[in-house]
């Protein structure tokens, strides 16, 4: 792989990383009512494991509700205990046609931990994109002692891909900034 691929693979990869951050925090709930929230949860749809969105119909009719509708009758009460089964900490409420999720009013504590949270999965993120950055600046400098590039090339590929680094952890941060923000927020 030549030096300007190894760079343009990195770009991608780092991008990536970011995309994956933005997406985590994303199933962070926060005190809106969000259809990413239920992406993790599975129900046995005729004996596959099944996300609840591939079997039922959500959508948000309230700012702090979620109204699942099945697309399946039967469906109800599966969908009912994948609910009760996941780490969501919200109680289905059944009427026999749909089943609504209402999403109290987070407190202070359980706000603060949700942003602990953040800062943990945005470190993570911080260090997806430093590996990426270690792993290419390995590349290149086998690259460098198999005199496939010179030294001055080496340098000038090094800070390239340093300023990619930090434009790219920037990017985390300012994401992470946002989140914690929404979170905050009453």
């Amino acid at each position: 792989m030549t030096a300007q691929e190894l760079i343009t693979d990195a770009e991608h990869r780092m991008k990536s990383a970011v995309e994956v951050t933005a997406h985590d925090f994303q199933r962070i709930r926060t005190g809106r009512a969000n259809p990413i929230i239920l992406e993790a949860v599975h129900v046995d749809y005729y004996g596959s494991e099944t996300p609840v969105s591939q079997c039922a119909n959500i959508s948000i009719p309230e700012p702090r509700q979620l109204l699942i509708t099945p697309y399946d009758k039967n469906m109800l009460g599966p969908i009912e205990k994948a609910i009760l089964k996941s780490d969501l900490g919200l109680t289905p409420n059944n009427d026999g046609q749909n089943i609504r999720l209402i999403l109290p009013q987070m407190t202070e504590e359980r706000r603060k931990d949700l942003t602990k949270q953040v800062h943990h999965r945005a470190e993570e993120g911080c260090v997806a994109v430093r590996n990426v950055r270690r792993d290419v600046l390995h590349h290149l400098q086998t690259a460098q002692k198999n005199k496939e590039i010179s030294e001055d090339d080496l340098k000038g590929f090094e800070k390239k891909i340093q300023d990619m680094t930090d434009k790219f952890v920037a990017e985390v941060h300012e994401i992470q900034k946002k989140k914690d923000a929404e979170l905050m927020e009453i």
